[in-house]
């Protein structure tokens, strides 16, 4: 898009391009996304941004009223393979906190030199400006829904100190983190009076355009494995929750079927939310928690952009008329799921069983972590899964958010008695694939990019078996 046709889109307030880019008023000072329901100020005030952390970058703080640092993350990181979508994905996933710069370029296999002058060229803002903005909007979050000490979300949120945090909270929101905890929406300050570690903290996932859960969760229920994942309730009722293994410590997280729903209205946000709530021994997990949530309901897909093709076409259109917004799932768990595809759901549960590590605090039926690769290779070392387990746990194989599809799949085809249904299986999953085509079915070209979704039409039509 052109400058001039993002302000159309801001001057219509078009909640579909929220999250794909950002303006800022000259004269406020503050930047909003497209759907900001205030009065669209004048074309020559305006100055547009690819990211929150750039229009931060430039000295604007974010809008009160629209709450820009909350619209779901563009669709287009999500889906890139290159270097820049891959660098995004692992910033997302807390990478620059944990392991700095240096750490974020070398698992890309750049120099931190090369990092910097892509992300900035791109996106307005380097690696330390995007993982500042998620740190404050990570604060934010905690402020205005549980009830911790100021002192104790500085650091779960990934600040260095306190310091950094108050200064980055008035910067970015030009409030102090008290005013910005008491200007919480009434239904943060209610959650906060439940919300702590021990209860969990409630969150609102948010996605973009129409959402279709059922499928998501027939999936889930389908592939539950005992012991890691259980799924309650009834069809649209229903649901899921996990635990997850994370950098600090662990967590349990569970997230319900029925999808909140924006407002209507002039300039109302054309989406909705996950309602989750996610148990952890140590917040400073929160982020890497929230992001693997992300990805495994695919909530930063862009649903306008794949129903537009997938619908055009004559198979598919009544498929996409029925379903709109249907995702395609990943993982919260890329090795996990690496596993799992190659030895099915009964297999796994013994794993888990036999090798999975006990929760300190189980949690009615959730009572394990996934067997880390490294213990799966070193109890069961024979065959195909010895192999794969080895090479995840070498680093042969890589399925981290930033790793390169292309590369890994290379690396699977390596692996002795992999075949391409299974790894096709985890590049859609595991990698985030969103254009994969498995051998058997015969998907059309017109199909691209999206062919993943494209499947996952057919599966729920009745047309395709689950594999």
């Amino acid at each position: 898009m052109d400058e001039d046709s993002r302000y159309e889109a801001v001057r219509s307030r078009d909640g579909r391009f929220d999250g794909a880019f950002f303006f800022a008023v000259g004269t406020t000072g503050i930047y909003c996304r497209p759907s900001c329901p205030a009065v669209t100020p004048k074309r020559r005030n305006v100055r547009f941004f690819p990211t929150a952390a750039a229009a931060q970058g430039a000295g604007f703080r974010a809008c009160r009223r629209c709450r820009p640092d909350a619209v779901p993350g563009s669709a287009e990181w999500n889906v890139r393979a290159d270097v820049v979508g891959r660098a995004v994905r692992l910033i997302a996933d807390g990478v620059v906190d944990r392991e700095g710069v240096a750490g974020l370029a070398a698992r890309l296999g750049y120099s931190a030199r090369q990092v910097q002058r892509q992300l900035t060229g791109e996106l307005g803002a380097g690696p330390v400006a995007l993982a500042r903005a998620q740190r404050a909007h990570t604060a934010r979050v905690l402020l205005q829904t549980t009830g911790l000490p100021v002192t104790e979300i500085a650091f779960a949120a990934g600040f260095a100190s306190v310091r950094q945090f108050n200064d980055t909270v008035r910067a970015v929101y030009a409030a102090t983190p008290s005013e910005l905890r008491a200007a919480a929406p009434r239904g943060g300050r209610a959650a906060r009076r439940t919300a702590t570690p021990t209860a969990g903290i409630p969150l609102r996932l948010a996605h973009r355009g129409p959402y279709r859960p059922g499928p998501v969760f027939d999936l889930l229920e389908r592939e539950a494995v005992e012991g890691v994942e259980d799924v309650t309730g009834t069809p649209g009722t229903r649901t899921y929750r996990r635990t997850l293994r994370l950098p600090y410590g662990t967590g349990i997280a569970a997230v319900d079927e029925h999808p909140g729903t924006a407002r209507t209205g002039c300039g109302a946000h054309p989406g909705g939310w996950l309602d989750a709530r996610i148990h952890l021994t140590d917040l400073r997990d929160l982020t890497t928690a929230v992001q693997r949530l992300r990805r495994l309901f695919d909530l930063d897909a862009d649903p306008y952009a794949v129903d537009e093709r997938l619908g055009a076409d004559t198979r598919l259109a009544p498929l996409v008329a029925a379903r709109p917004g249907l995702r395609s799932p990943g993982t919260a768990d890329p090795d996990e799921l690496a596993v799992r595809a190659l030895v099915g759901r009964d297999e796994a549960a013994r794993l888990v069983q036999r090798y999975g590590k006990t929760l300190d605090a189980p949690c009615g039926t959730l009572t394990h972590l996934f067997p880390e690769p490294a213990a799966l290779a070193g109890a069961e070392p024979e065959g195909t899964l010895g192999a794969l387990t080895a090479a995840l746990a070498d680093g042969a194989v890589r399925l981290d958010p930033g790793a390169d599809r292309d590369d890994a799949a290379d690396a699977l085809r390596a692996v002795p008695g992999l075949d391409a249904r299974t790894i096709a299986g985890i590049r859609t999953r595991a990698l985030g694939d969103p254009d994969v085509a498995p051998p058997g079915p015969d998907l059309p070209d017109n199909w691209r990019p999206w062919r993943s979704y494209a499947l996952n039409h057919l599966r729920a039509a009745g047309e395709l078996e689950y594999s």
